[in-house]
């Protein structure tokens, strides 16, 4: 079994280049089953969930091979030869659901297990089953679930939540239905951005990008293209986070801050703050690191809403950041019922929270704390302990990194670069 033992204490310094998106990485390989054309996807982060995916397709008949360079890949789905997902990979990884959509486009059916991923509460699929048969296919949900439509036909859709997994599903189905289709409550997060973008580039059309009202025009078929992934905006922010806490310098290269604004202001809550050159920022290491109250001297909060809100994905790497700041501030996990359960594992490292309710703690910083065995339940969570352990006196084992590193990429060796004492399976470094 995988883990990383961290020796904590030490800042962290130094410079270090955003990687891929993974929540774009994704969906996008997803829309290559919509053409059996070739597409060149560049920029694709090295993560477990991406070779997954990799996975899936080749069970379906796809070739999928290495570009010519860092994070491109080839994939061409001219030998489709199934749309059944085999369920041992499939339950590896929530993004198996991102499948449907393209596989009913492309095929007319599709039949595929529950998704696995993330131990953080119930995620309903409703939505994208719901948007399905409003572009006419049928449905059947039993231990599999089963999708058939003989065409797909262009219609209003109205989504019952601004989910972002329904909404690239509900998208990537209509670029192949019949007439058009609207898509209101539509969910418009960079990741989703950069799904439209490229399904434009391989000849869809669709318009609202950004905006929770999208207009999709099915087209008969769609050509191949190269695309680049944006970065991952996610793990930008859990870099600033790690050069708050533990009191280092970051510069972090390509970190495109125009997707920064509502995390710009968040961290800001915490007297955090960074400059921008370009599409660069450098988190200095003289920080207040106070909490700022609000009008009154009220206790401040911190929550997560859907773009362009603070995202919840980084709600675990916030709480640990607030353990380490002078102040008290309330984290509101609104999305996720289980994600919150981690910060019992702060509590035993010496943190002082208070958890009100599966979504809801209270942070009293700073916290001075130490080494401990930890666990990873989910990504987020797995790099919320990562940056806890580096901030630790003592050393600290973290199991089941296997979570984490189906977020980051090459997570221990560019951590390594920066300072940190870290090793992975104990391996010195």
């Amino acid at each position: 079994m995988r883990e990383y033992i961290i020796e904590g204490g030490t800042p962290v310094t130094g410079e270090i280049t955003a990687s891929g998106n993974k929540n774009a990485a994704l969906p996008c390989i997803a829309a290559t089953l919509l053409t059996p054309e070739p597409v060149l996807l560049k920029n694709i982060p090295e993560i477990e969930d991406v070779q997954v995916m990799f996975e899936v397709l080749k069970h379906l008949g796809v070739s999928v091979e290495r570009g010519g360079a860092k994070g491109e890949w080839r994939v061409e789905s001219a030998t489709l030869r199934d749309s059944v997902v085999p369920p041992e990979q499939a339950q590896r990884i929530r993004a198996s659901i991102l499948l449907a959509g393209p596989l009913l486009a492309r095929t007319g059916s599709v039949e595929l297990p529950p998704p696995g991923g993330d131990v953080i509460g119930r995620r309903r699929l409703d939505t994208h089953f719901l948007a399905f048969e409003a572009l006419g296919a049928q449905i059947e949900t039993n231990d599999v679930y089963r999708v058939r439509a003989d065409k797909l036909s262009g219609s209003e859709l109205f989504l019952d939540e601004a989910s972002v997994t329904a909404t690239e599903n509900a998208i990537m189905a209509a670029v192949l239905a019949d007439g058009p289709t609207l898509i209101e409550n539509a969910a418009s997060e960079p990741h989703i951005q950069d799904l439209c973008h490229m399904l434009n580039a391989m000849g869809a059309e669709i318009t609202g990008i950004g905006s929770n009202i999208l207009r999709i025009n099915g087209v008969e078929a769609l050509r191949g293209t190269e695309f680049a992934i944006g970065s991952d905006f996610m793990e930008v922010g859990s870099f600033i986070g790690l050069a708050a806490a533990t009191r280092g310098e970051l510069l972090i290269r390509n970190a495109e801050p125009r997707h920064l604004k509502m995390v710009r202001i968040v961290f800001a809550r915490l007297g955090i703050h960074w400059e921008v050159s370009g599409d660069d920022i450098f988190v200095p290491a003289k920080q207040s690191l106070t909490v700022r109250p609000d009008l009154g001297g009220m206790v401040p909060k911190i929550d997560d809403a859907p773009w362009p809100g603070f995202p919840p994905d980084l709600t675990s790497i916030m709480t640990v950041v607030a353990t380490q700041v002078d102040g008290t501030i309330l984290i509101h996990e609104k999305m996720f019922e289980s994600r919150m359960f981690f910060v019992d594992k702060l509590i035993g490292m010496g943190a002082r929270i208070v958890l009100c309710d599966p979504h809801r703690a209270v942070v009293t910083g700073p916290c001075r704390l130490a080494g401990s065995e930890l666990v990873s339940p989910d990504v987020r969570a797995g790099m919320a302990m990562v940056i806890a352990a580096l901030c630790a006196r003592g050393t600290s084992r973290i199991h089941n990194v296997y979570q984490i590193e189906r977020g980051y990429e090459n997570l221990v060796p560019r951590l390594q670069a920066l300072g940190a004492q870290i090793a992975r399976n104990g391996e010195a470094h």
